[in-house]
C-alpha cells in the first residue's frame, strides 16, 4: 500500500465529527480503495499516542469495536459515549443513526 493511501486514510479519519462513527470499509471507499479496510486498521494501529486523529470513531460494519483487547474496547466505548454515541444492550452502535455520511464537517 502506498504512503499516499495512508495519508488519505488519515485525513478522512480527521474529518469524522464528534458524535459520529465511520466503518473501516467506509473509510477505505472514501480513500479510493474499496479493498483497503484492513489497511485502515493498520493505519489507525500505527498512530502515535499524541495523534489528533479520532481513532475511536472507527468501528466495524456491524457497529462494534474490532479491538481484541477488552481494555481498548472499553476505552473506545467510553470515548464514544462521551460524545453522545449510544450503544445497545449488545454493545452495538446503530449505524443508521450514528454513522457519518462522509460529508465535510
Amino acid at each position: 500500500m502506498s504512503s499516499q493511501l495512508f495519508h488519505r486514510i488519515y485525513e478522512i479519519v480527521l474529518r469524522i465529527p464528534k458524535g459520529k462513527v465511520a466503518t473501516y470499509g467506509q473509510i477505505a471507499r472514501l480513500a479510493g480503495n474499496n479493498r483497503a479496510a484492513r489497511t485502515v486498521g493498520w493505519v489507525l494501529h500505527a498512530l502515535p499516542d499524541e495523534s489528533p486523529a479520532p481513532w475511536h470513531r472507527v468501528i466495524n460494519r456491524s457497529g462494534r469495536s474490532s479491538f481484541p483487547e477488552a481494555a481498548k474496547r472499553s476505552l473506545q466505548r467510553a470515548l464514544l459515549e462521551q460524545e453522545g454515541v449510544v450503544f445497545d444492550e449488545n454493545g452495538v452502535v446503530d449505524l443508521a443513526v450514528f454513522q457519518w455520511d462522509g460529508a465535510e464537517s
